[in-house]
């Protein structure tokens, strides 16, 4: 293992909030039993249970002893948990009206002293109305869908959802559903795929919201917990979370990479249950009847247990059903994509390895050299830094990032390859140990990154094996999603002068440290403590060799590539609360030569040049004005006239999107778009200048 062991095993995490966000979705490829055995799910939400108030006193300890900010639990992280947990219910202020905020204000100095105490029944408080709002809204919409709509009146929708009001009451909340309303309509009426479907639209939109209301009124006691706590956590930072058990167990299932189940990711569509990916090498592939677009409509355990109707059923519940371990059989009552009858699917779980999620590679033949053969440029895709942390410390071998990257490595040598591009473009973070030792395989030694505690003392963790595993040419892909560990790795490349960083602007600028602390043990002093979940907490920042903080700052791309991407707020400076920049004294590590003074202007001119003769970097442009644009006004036109118009705009725009999501679908990797095109020119101009480099100094 490279870097220094006192990393091992103590669940240090780095990863961005975008990225864990996907975890509810890729849950449902497998299944891992829960340990805490305290029965059935509460969905009736009559008031705080017992764990609530052990796990509430639980993790205010964990943070008060160690998170890094050293804030106390006082008014301002009140204030702050109030508005975090009233935009986590109704970001939108669709539901909530004045009069409600009003009195939820009156607790704004409170929520310290009761969470302080474990009592977290103004959580409750507030659900309960949010749900009798939800029953009202849905009231509306069913009169306001029994209406025609005028669709050449000249209003808009606006969008600016932080600086609306909530409205002062049902009548003001209900023409803000009018205009919801008509939007919804528009985009049925306009989009090819949803004129596809059978449904009237006015129905749809029904199904909808009467769908959403009833899986709110689904959500147990663990998730409102998780919900409340959270907002409270947040306000410290927006990295510090509860996790409830079961998302505890979700989130391990994405650092092992491996679970149990069919092999199939779900989504949830008007209600309905929907296959959104089936998994390549999964037991839902291997079966062969399992669809995309899909729709589960129930499931049964066995060859004849009985089949539970699913529809309206929240998706984690869906997931609960369907999970379970190899070899045991589920069947699923599927209505077809395109329609048909209903249709039973019997299908065995199995082991499934979670092959999107880790390194892979391949050799692409670029340009020609002085020999006329062409060059070979390795790529690897890294969508993630992860890690078995479970076998890690029970001294088992364990997968990891730096094993298979290192695989890939070697058998790039092997083949001789001139250039090596790193895609981070994905990349959300993981783990710290896997950050460090990764950047070893293209380091001698050396510090990779320091780390500050909450009493300010700073150490850095450094490579310790001089092996190299990578001498050649190193290109790092990055964009505003790359974050943490991403960032831990870029900035020591760009640090030692090791490669070239290109892409957007800036990576994500998340540079804090989390560890994984479980609750149970806090509360149970026993050998196998019950599964209460857990604190993902913020005891740490990170900095680069050179002593910068990559905290809302990120790291910088030696040559920009224009995207979307690097315009859109997703950046930790976006996010509330975060915390801010700040530098420690550069370590003692020795520059290398693979970015010599001057080279990194001459690559700029160069990709520029190419920028400029390319239609698609000139569409690339315009798309990237409209979409300014539309963040400036941040409103929908409700006249189908000028929505169309608008649309006819924006349906260009998607062509890069879809070209982005393209790039997300792992059956290919490395697709020929412009985008990468461009990167490999960078790759092979950098490989040229620096032989050339080599040449004049051997002269």
């Amino acid at each position: 293992m490279r870097g220094k062991s006192s990393t091992v095993g103590r669940s240090l995490l780095l990863g961005s909030s975008v990225i864990w966000g996907a975890i509810a979705l890729l849950v449902a490829l497998g299944s891992f039993p829960s340990p805490r055995d305290v029965g059935a799910a509460d969905t009736k939400l009559t008031g705080p249970r017992v764990d609530d108030r052990q796990v509430t006193r639980a993790v205010n300890k964990l943070i008060k002893d160690a998170h890094l900010s050293k804030h106390a639990l006082d008014d301002e992280i009140s204030a702050r948990g109030l508005h975090l947990f009233i935009k986590m219910l109704d970001n939108r202020k669709l539901y909530f009206t004045k009069g409600d905020i009003a009195e939820f204000e009156k607790s704004k100095n409170l929520l310290d002293d009761q969470v302080s105490n474990g009592d977290v029944t103004f959580a409750y408080t507030v659900f309960q109305k949010l749900l009798a709002r939800i029953d009202e809204r849905v009231a509306q919409i069913d009169e306001l869908l029994k209406e025609d709509f005028d669709f050449t009146k000249d209003e808009v929708l606006a969008t600016n959802w932080d600086k609306q009001e909530f409205p002062k009451d049902a009548a003001e909340a209900k023409d803000r559903w009018r205009k919801l309303l008509k939007y919804d309509m528009l985009v049925l009426k306009t989009d090819k795929e949803e004129k596809a479907k059978k449904d009237e639209p006015k129905a749809r939109l029904s199904r909808r919201y009467h769908s959403f209301a009833k899986r709110m009124h689904q959500t147990d006691a663990d998730e409102l917990l998780e919900m409340f706590l959270t907002s409270i956590t947040s306000s410290y930072d927006p990295h510090t979370t509860y996790m409830s058990p079961s998302s505890l167990e979700n989130f391990r299932i994405m650092m092992s990479l491996n679970l149990d189940g069919i092999g199939a990711q779900l989504k949830v569509e008007d209600g309905y249950t929907v296959i959104d990916k089936v998994v390549v090498g999964g037991a839902a592939e291997k079966n062969g009847q399992l669809k995309v677009q899909d729709r589960v409509v129930s499931v049964g355990q066995g060859e004849e247990g009985d089949l539970v109707d699913v529809v309206d059923m929240k998706l984690n519940d869906v997931v609960k059903l369907i999970r379970g371990r190899a070899g045991t059989i589920v069947r699923l009552g599927v209505i077809p994509a395109g329609g048909g009858e209903l249709k039973t699917i019997k299908i065995t779980r199995a082991k499934i390895e979670l092959k999107d999620s880790e390194a892979r590679g391949k050799i692409l033949e670029e340009g020609k050299k002085a020999d006329g053969t062409p060059y070979k440029v390795g790529y690897i895709d890294l969508p993630s830094f992860y890690m078995d942390m479970e076998a890690a410390r029970a001294g088992e071998a364990f997968k990891s990032t730096t094993v298979d990257v290192k695989k890939i490595l070697d058998n790039f040598n092997s083949k001789g390859v001139d250039a090596l591009i790193l895609d981070l473009r994905q990349n959300g973070g993981g783990s710290l140990t896997e950050a460090i030792s990764l950047t070893g395989l293209f380091i001698e030694d050396g510090p990779v990154v320091q780390v500050k505690d909450p009493d300010g003392r700073v150490q850095h963790y450094d490579d310790l094996d001089r092996d190299v595993t990578w001498k050649g040419p190193l290109v790092v892909l990055t964009t505003k999603f790359s974050a943490s560990a991403s960032e831990i790795l870029a900035g020591a490349i760009q640090d030692y002068g090791r490669g070239l960083i290109v892409g957007d602007t800036s990576t994500h600028g998340k540079g804090t440290v989390q560890s994984l602390l479980d609750v149970g043990p806090v509360i149970f002093r026993v050998k196998n403590p019950p599964n209460l979940g857990a604190l993902k907490l913020t005891m740490q920042q990170f900095y680069r060799p050179n002593g910068d903080s990559t905290q809302k700052q990120g790291v910088l791309a030696d040559v920009v590539l224009p995207s979307i991407s690097d315009h859109l707020d997703v950046s930790e400076g976006d996010l509330d609360y975060a915390l801010n920049f700040d530098k420690v004294p550069a370590a003692q590590f020795t520059k290398l030569d693979k970015v010599p003074g001057g080279l990194v202007a001459e690559l700029r001119a160069l990709s520029v040049a190419r920028q400029q003769k390319s239609e698609d970097f000139g569409k690339l442009a315009k798309n990237i004005d409209r979409y300014e644009d539309f963040k400036k006004k941040k409103e929908y036109s409700l006249s189908e006239e000028k929505f169309l118009a608008k649309k006819a705009e924006l349906d260009s725009e998607k062509e890069e999107e879809k070209a982005f999501a393209e790039e997300d679908d792992k059956q290919e990797l490395f697709k020929p778009t412009f985008y990468n095109k461009e990167a490999t020119n960078i790759t092979l101009d950098y490989v040229q200048l620096l032989n050339k480099e080599k040449v004049a100094r051997v002269k």
